[in-house]
């Protein structure tokens, strides 16, 4: 069903059962309130007098897990976090972690990746990351990013890692959220 210009009344014009339901009940139907399913849910447009109801979803993983020297961005021992959503074409994603380098001067670095109807790799400039200055100094940083390009549908965002400069990097409090769009 899809919404439609209502009928205009006219007066001492009676309306049809249809012209009625057309006009109003259908239109009711495609409103937000009509259309939501699940609580904190968000609405988006999708086209000129079209609504699609959005389920925001974030994992965290507070177990610290450990990297050494990766020059390419994988998955820790636990994989993720992640989160599975209905997206349309773009998406805010935030991720944050707590992450030290047993090694003064290393570093450490947190992205995501997008699997699913998507298909997109972490890179640096959507990334979160930290240069040691002390051996075992641990820095929290959250980082917000708007996701564009997206191919709507099923998309798995994946926070992934990994530790350029050398030394081991610990990575705790782990987390990932969207908000699709």
């Amino acid at each position: 069903m899809a919404w439609s210009v209502p009928l205009t009344a006219i007066a001492s014009t009676a309306l049809t059962a249809a012209q009625w339901n057309a006009s109003v009940r259908d239109n009711l139907l495609e409103t937000a309130a009509a259309k939501a399913t699940t609580a904190g849910s968000i609405f988006v447009g999708t086209g000129a007098n079209a609504l699609a109801e959005r389920i925001p979803a974030r994992q965290t993983n507070a177990t610290a897990q450990t990297t050494a020297s990766v020059a390419t961005y994988g998955d820790l021992a636990t994989v993720g976090p992640q989160v599975t959503v209905t997206t349309g074409a773009q998406a805010i994603v935030w991720f944050g972690a707590a992450i030290g380098n047993a090694t003064a001067g290393g570093g450490g670095i947190m992205g995501f990746g997008v699997t699913g109807a998507s298909t997109i790799v972490p890179t640096d400039d959507r990334a979160i990351r930290i240069m040691s200055g002390a051996a075992g100094e641990t820095n929290r940083i959250v980082n917000m990013h708007m996701q564009i390009g997206l191919t709507p549908g099923s998309n798995t965002f994946t926070a992934k890692y990994t530790t350029p400069t050398g030394g081991t990097c610990t990575f705790q409090q782990r987390e990932i959220g969207v908000i699709p769009l």
